[in-house]
């Protein structure tokens, strides 16, 4: 389990900020991990700004909630840059679903972090074809703490690191739950994307 390496009131001359990155697949229990921390800093008294992505309404539009239910109040903002208007002169700031947000993520959640902060950032690490997603490699190589939680693969019961997608939908980005998506392991992943690829090859052409 993560532990924070500062809590409780900012001191009067400052201290430096940092950036975590919890990344992983669907069903990985990464919103879960945010939640958790934003609420010990809440505890700790300190002042908390949250923000996800206006395009995420999966479950409210407001609040961040994970598959589990549990939630924690936000700010949805449709552009990263929109996060320095907003953020004010708190200690912390939640962002979730980072890999929503455009590329300037990444040097908003430097200069936060710059500017004394503590930065907690989730999102997926690989879209539903196993490739790097969108600012994530970013926010990864430049967080001081990262931590990458793991899901069951729905095929095997074994630790699955991959969203494998249900429908057929070529979008990079689809908002969706188990209906859509499934979490699986490295193996079960690739035999999917295997099998799909033969099927559609096996479709007469239009």
């Amino acid at each position: 389990m993560f532990i924070e390496p500062q809590l409780g009131k900012k001191e009067q001359d400052g201290r430096a900020g940092w950036i975590e990155v919890v990344c992983g697949c669907m069903f990985s229990g990464k919103t879960e991990e945010l939640i958790r921390r934003l609420n010990r800093a809440l505890i700790a008294k300190q002042r908390v700004e949250i923000f996800k992505p206006a395009i995420d309404k999966r479950y409210h539009d407001e609040k961040i909630i994970s598959h589990s239910q549990r939630e924690i109040r936000s700010t949805p903002v449709s552009f990263a840059n929109d996060i320095l208007l907003l953020a004010g002169d708190c200690d912390v700031v939640g962002i979730d679903e980072a890999q929503f947000f455009d590329e300037a993520i990444v040097d908003v959640c430097n200069y936060l972090a710059n500017s004394g902060k503590r930065v907690i950032v989730a999102g997926l690490d690989m879209d539903y074809e196993g490739r790097p997603f969108g600012p994530m490699p970013q926010l990864l190589a430049v967080a001081e703490f990262v931590t990458k939680v793991h899901a069951i693969c729905a095929e095997t019961g074994e630790l699955a690191s991959f969203s494998f997608r249900l429908t057929e939908n070529n979008s990079q980005v689809m908002l969706g739950e188990k209906d859509k998506y499934e979490a699986r392991s490295r193996k079960a992943f690739f035999e999917g994307m295997k099998d799909r690829k033969e099927a559609e090859g096996t479709k007469p052409k239009a």
